[in-house]
């Protein structure tokens, strides 16, 4: 396969997960400040999958589908108010997450362990980036920032890194045998 067709096919892979986060995001369990929603699962299987690159890709189409309007966003919701308000950081943070989670399988191995460590670094990632948003966007204290934003998100966080790392861990594997995803590690842009 040339080139140019296999960086077609991841970015037509790259946009399938987006439109993957926006289902995951309808996945919502509703808390006070923060809801907890399958986006974090989602986006840690596209960079487990894709890579750094194209699982930052997919991050990015995801939110400016929902910066333009489609209801892509937990909830049905949609629009750059939502990106702008409290719980927009967690939505930005997905891109600096996938990207770097990526990386980290990119510059170890492919494997369930380091996989699960790589989206575990993109989970801290992802809270640490989205509370601190919402304390400025809210206008909260850091106690209120770390007791709605961060806390209540921990377990849930590490059970989703580690289903991010053993299915995406399987399912890159499969589609690699496959040839649906280049063999290497590293997946080029």
């Amino acid at each position: 396969m040339s080139k140019q067709h296999e960086k077609l096919r991841m970015m037509l892979t790259a946009a399938l997960f987006a439109a993957i986060i926006g289902i995951m995001a309808q996945v919502t369990i509703p808390l006070p400040l923060v809801p907890i929603t399958g986006q974090t699962l989602a986006v840690g299987l596209a960079a487990t999958i894709l890579g750094s690159r194209y699982g930052a890709l997919s991050a990015i189409i995801y939110m400016l589908l929902g910066a333009v309007g489609i209801p892509v966003f937990s909830g049905m919701s949609a629009g750059m108010g939502v990106i702008f308000g409290p719980t927009g950081g967690y939505i930005v943070s997905f891109i600096f997450s996938a990207f770097i989670t990526g990386l980290y399988i990119e510059k170890t191995s492919a494997t369930v362990t380091q996989a699960f460590i790589a989206n575990a670094i993109g989970m801290l990632i992802n809270l640490t980036f989205g509370t601190v948003w919402l304390k400025v966007m809210a206008d909260l204290s850091w106690a209120e920032a770390f007791v709605g934003g961060f806390t209540p998100f921990i377990i849930g966080g590490i059970l989703k890194a580690f289903l991010a790392a053993w299915i995406g861990i399987l399912a890159r594997k499969r589609l690699q045998s496959a040839r649906l995803l280049p063999s290497s590690t590293k997946l080029s842009a």
